[in-house]
């Protein structure tokens, strides 16, 4: 799953809010491709998507304690660590200027929408129980993202993962079985330009798990959408990892070429063997 959602998020980058017929014209899923106007995210590297769940993964794997100071302390590690573009530029500038957990939780004004929570979420579907994941998403929704869309987002990003995970039932009725979780209807169909708030980028993400049969398709779709196309891939092909409906075609030059520095493809893999029982 690491591996499929960074592959999703670096792929994404290439086409994120470009222009239309562009996408068109390179969304070939044969490789990666630099962005025509974000020059400095280099092909195949992944952006924030990935990195911030970097943060979620290492807190699970470490069986750590699910408060928002420790939450809040491990995404400005795991940013200092290993400063990249891809943020949006005010959290850029955010992450820049804290040092702690706790500067970013004096400093945070969690009142967004948007889909930072749901965009890093993917590992806390493999908890073994519904109640566990919508506990543990909601809680680290709030830290950034502590508004009903913004939390809501995230748990159900994070439950298209636990139902492929679990098996509990076909691909096409994810949406369905999310809605009965939350009491909301995630199964509108998602159609057009994808904007920045995470139940748009889910939809999308939804929508697309119930047209595609292999990851390859499923990559083509999300980001044929335009818009915020790498979260949507980075939240569809961390579920469709889990499905056995889905054939893993992915062409080996997307594996290849994903970076692979110190918490590059070889990290991902690693700490991907830690989260799965």
């Amino acid at each position: 799953m690491m591996v499929e959602l960074a592959i999703g998020d670096a792929y994404g980058a290439g086409f994120e809010y470009a222009p239309a017929a562009f996408v068109a014209r390179h969304n070939t899923v044969t490789g990666y491709l630099r962005h025509p106007t974000h020059a400095g995210i280099e092909p195949g590297s992944y952006t924030d998507d990935t990195q911030m769940t970097l943060a979620i993964a290492e807190l699970l794997v470490g069986a750590a304690e699910w408060t928002p100071l420790v939450l809040a302390d491990k995404f400005v590690e795991v940013f200092h660590r290993d400063p990249r573009v891809g943020y949006a530029v005010g959290f850029h500038a955010f992450l820049r200027s804290v040092s702690s957990g706790r500067e970013f939780l004096d400093r945070i004004r969690p009142d967004s929408d948007k889909s930072g929570a749901a965009m890093r979420v993917a590992p806390v579907g493999l908890l073994p129980s519904v109640a566990d994941v919508r506990h543990h998403a909601a809680a680290q929704a709030r830290v950034t993202h502590d508004t009903p869309a913004g939390v809501a987002s995230a748990e159900a990003a994070a439950l298209a993962v636990h139902y492929c995970h679990h098996g509990l039932g076909p691909l096409n009725g994810v949406a369905k079985w999310i809605s009965d979780q939350l009491g909301a209807d995630w199964t509108r169909p998602w159609q057009g330009k994808v904007g920045p708030k995470g139940a748009m980028s889910v939809r999308a993400a939804l929508t697309a798990l119930t047209k595609a049969t292999t990851m390859s398709d499923l990559l083509r779709l999300c980001v044929a959408y335009t818009g915020d196309v790498d979260t949507v891939a980075t939240i569809a092909l961390a579920a469709a990892a889990h499905s056995a409906e889905v054939t893993d075609d992915l062409p080996a030059a997307l594996h290849d070429d994903l970076e692979n520095g110190p918490y590059g493809r070889e990290y991902l893999q690693t700490l991907n063997a830690r989260l799965l029982p």
